[in-house]
């Protein structure tokens, strides 16, 4: 007999058909028509022919469905289960939810128990702790050095209260706002913690110099805010024109960095109108007329100003000496930015260490679960040490070929080795696993494409074997020349063994077969099929049809099959078709509408992605005309993200310069305060290539941060400078006497945005090689471009200014034109 009787006759089992309906006097009645079979006997005596029913020739049995993928935590087989979080939902609180919820279940004492194997939440807790603490400890340093620094108790109270009220307001409008308390909020907090004094400190100061030139207490307020009035106003301006382009980047970068933008901008905004208005107040009411104790630092402070105002005039009447200067620091940085690896994220600790393991093509679930048991052994030997609490392994999820095993490590205060190195060492050490591709992920917290998978690239073209061809020597060449790729393979292999019957059209027109059933019953004698659901007790349970164990030893049993043709006569299978054996590729992929081809890029732990990329592009120049390059996932975050800074770095210094040419009414002081950014870049790049920072999104933004503190500096000199020279003072003196009397609010705010930024530094913990990296950046180049600052726009207002008009000068011009009109 014929397979399609069976499947017939199987397909009858589920019948179970509306048949209208039928209305009596008194009400409606549904009919139905139900000869379903419902258990395995029943489905056992269903006929099948003549004298034969299917108990004659098949076994019959509920069983479950055959196994896909599985999982196995800690070497026992479990059920996975895995919680996504809807868009806008808040991560701790749904994992503070499911660890109630599962607390409860296990405390019912059934016979399973549910484990919590990954909780993303718990790196977010973590970082949100050791954030909170740095913040702390940045208000309570940053208040000690204002302390210090103005050797009054009593002065002190007036950050003291203006600090926390500056915090509390941003912390207001933000939740107007409808943000949330997350790591990038805090962090913003972090830096403004410096950065809400500044305004503070430069008004307090001039105040209490009014002061000690023996103005009363309400006039010093008055004048001392007034002569300040303008340059708090500008550059709190320049800050907020250069934190709001941050808010506005495109993509992911700009969605990761939204709200700490904006919190940014707020939290100047609010200090100013702050340092303003309540500072001025406090001060009337807490300023004495007598001078403050003359303490050690004080005096070295002194010291300090006069070596500054002597090396400064020195400098003035040698430019030639501020020319070589400019060259050297503009080379430190070009060295610095050729030299300084280059990545999209700092790697982050995470506590978790995931493989992803792929075995040949067509490897069965067996295979890939013996090669996931070797690399899990591996794994069980830090388990033992204590450094891995749970290994979880999903086998064959997607492709029977595959398999991904997370490893969960120990809380970062309880173990001596971080995640990277740990990761280094596993790198090693399963490389002797020769059955299986391995790669070490590394999870990030943008979870980009591909992010830590190492490093993915394709190559395009119009014909496959053409692009196979280049991809293979193309990967031969870059494990070979970029010592940093550990290996390389070319996802595109035509070991997938495939069996491929070839039917014969005409032999099966001439036999009256149908194409249709040929399929079917190849189907069924190979793999299984699903005929018909029968609905059971409110389930749909499926009839699976399937050869029985032994039925098919090789491909020739299968062409020893019969088919019934049209006319119910047996045909045999050999009869209709010829039989070919080959390799096939697994998957073709596409890329941008053209055929591709991946290469996936084995890379060490530690390697530097920027430059691996950089290596890349060169040597692609090397592929044939007709084939091209892209690169995927971190790598194309990358490039995308380095496009999308930049362009917002050019923005805020348009910006920038646009909005200190409004303020000052001169375009030539304007380009003199912004000439000071490349020096500082400069000196930023050279100090992070000096600590082993790299340059990555958070250094990069760090780097727009920079743009807005150093104007800010040199706002606060060129400013006064302007005053004096308005008053009728000549240049030279103008720029001695400004940058003399400037310096004490300059470096009193510089210190306190940079103390505010050493527990970043300093940081430890989940989520430190962020704050490490946007601390360097703040600590060290706005310490060494606060240097230049100081130094440099002096030196170029000295240049410049002479042939700059004064805002004066164009007030006569404009009241003599009025006076002509009247």
């Amino acid at each position: 007999m014929a397979i399609d009787d069976v499947v017939s006759a199987l397909r009858n089992t589920q019948f179970d058909v509306p048949a209208g309906s039928y209305e009596s006097t008194d009400q409606e009645l549904l009919v139905r028509a139900n000869a379903s079979l419902i258990t395995p006997k029943s489905v056992l005596n269903t006929q099948i022919a003549k004298n034969l029913w299917l108990k004659d020739i098949a076994q019959v049995f509920f069983a479950p469905a055959e196994a896909e993928d599985f999982s196995v935590l800690n070497g026992r087989m479990v059920i996975g289960l895995g919680v996504l979080r809807k868009s806008g939902a808040n991560t701790i609180q749904i994992s503070t939810d499911i660890q109630k919820r599962v607390a409860e279940i296990n405390a019912q004492g059934q016979d399973y128990h549910l484990v919590i194997t990954q909780d993303k939440a718990d790196y977010i807790r973590g970082a949100l702790k050791e954030v909170l603490v740095t913040l702390v400890i940045a208000i309570v340093v940053v208040l000690i050095v204002i302390a210090l620094f103005l050797g009054r108790i009593r002065v002190t109270l007036i950050p003291a209260v203006t600090m926390p009220i500056s915090l509390i307001g941003t912390m207001a409008v933000i939740w107007m706002f409808g943000f949330s308390i997350n790591l990038l909020t805090l962090l913003a907090f972090v830096l403004a913690t410096g950065l809400i004094v500044d305004d503070a400190i430069v008004v307090l100061e001039n105040i209490q110099r009014c002061r000690s030139e023996g103005q009363k207490n309400l006039a010093a307020a008055v004048v001392g805010t007034r002569q300040v009035f303008f340059a708090v106003i500008a550059t709190t301006l320049t800050l907020v024109a250069v934190f709001v382009p941050i808010a506005f980047l495109p993509g992911q970068t700009g969605h990761l960095f939204r709200e700490f933008g904006l919190v940014l901008a707020i939290s100047v905004s609010i200090s100013s109108f702050v340092a303003l208005t309540l500072c001025p107040m406090m001060a009337s009411r807490l300023l004495t007329d007598k001078p403050a104790k003359e303490t050690a630092l004080i005096r070295m402070g002194a010291l300090i100003r006069n070596a500054y105002v002597k090396s400064l005039a020195g400098l003035l009447h040698h430019g030639w000496l501020g020319g070589f200067a400019m060259i050297l620091i503009l080379a430190a940085g070009y060295f610095g930015y050729t030299s300084i690896n280059q990545e999209l994220l700092p790697k982050e600790d995470r506590g978790q260490i995931d493989i992803f393991m792929v075995g040949p093509d067509g490897a069965s679930l067996s295979y890939i679960d013996q090669q996931a048991i070797n690399a899990t052994r591996v794994l069980a030997e830090y388990q033992k040490q204590g450094l891995i609490t749970d290994i979880h392994s999903i086998i064959g999820r997607h492709d029977k070929n595959k398999a991904f095993i997370s490893a969960k490590l120990e809380p970062w205060g309880e173990r001596d080795i971080t995640q990277q190195a740990l990761a280094a060492k596993l790198s090693q050490q399963l490389k002797g696993i020769t059955g299986a591709n391995i790669r070490i992920i590394q999870p990030s917290s943008l979870q980009q494409r591909g992010g830590g998978e190492g490093l993915q690239i394709a190559l395009t073209g119009q014909n496959y074997d053409d692009i196979f061809k280049a991809a293979d020597a193309f990967a031969q060449k870059l494990q070979q020349e970029i010592p940093e790729v550990e290996d390389a393979r070319v996802q595109f292999d035509v070991s997938q063994p495939e069996l491929r019957f070839e039917i014969n059209r005409q032999a099966a027109t001439d036999l009256n077969v149908p194409l249709e059933r040929i399929s079917q019953t190849l189907r069924i004698m190979v793999d299984q099929y699903d005929l018909v659901d029968l609905s059971i007790d409110d389930l749909a349970v499926p009839v699976i049809l399937a050869p029985a164990g032994g039925a098919i030893k090789n491909a020739h049993d299968i062409m020893n099959i019969y088919i019934t043709n049209s006319d119910s006569e047996l045909i045999p299978l050999q009869s209709l078709v010829t039989l070919k054996e080959q390799g096939i590729a697994a998957q073709l992929d596409r890329y941008a509408q053209r055929r591709a081809i991946k290469v996936d890029l084995g890379i060490a732990p530690q390697a530097p992605i920027g430059d691996i990329v950089n290596q890349i592009n060169t040597m692609a120049q090397s592929l044939p005309d007709n084939v091209g390059l892209e690169f995927l996932g971190e790598a194309a975050d990358l490039q995308e993200a380095n496009y999308e800074l930049l362009m917002t770095f050019g923005i805020a210094l348009l910006v920038v310069f646009l909005v200190l040419a409004a303020q000052f009414e001169s375009f030539g002081l304007a380009f003199i305060v912004i000439c000071t950014v490349p020096f500082g870049i400069a000196a930023a790049l050279t100090v992070l290539v000096m600590t082993g920072q790299t340059l990555n999104i958070y250094t990069q933004i760090g780097f727009v941060m920079l743009i807005g503190l150093m104007t800010k500096n040199a706002i606060l000199l060129i400013e006064f400078m302007e005053q004096m020279r308005s008053e009728g003072h000549g240049v030279l003196h103008a720029v001695t006497h400004g940058a003399e009397v400037r310096f004490r609010p300059v470096m009193m705010t510089v210190l306190a945005t940079i103390i505010g930024a050493v527990p970043l530094v300093i940081a430890q913990g989940a989520g430190a090689e962020a704050r490490v990296a946007i601390g360097w950046v703040i600590v060290g180049g706005l310490g060494l471009s606060t240097i230049i600052t100081l130094y440099l726009a002096p030196l170029a207002y000295y240049w410049v200014v002479p042939y700059v008009p004064l805002k004066t000068d164009a007030d006569k011009v404009l009241k003599g034109q009025l006076k002509d009109i009247a």
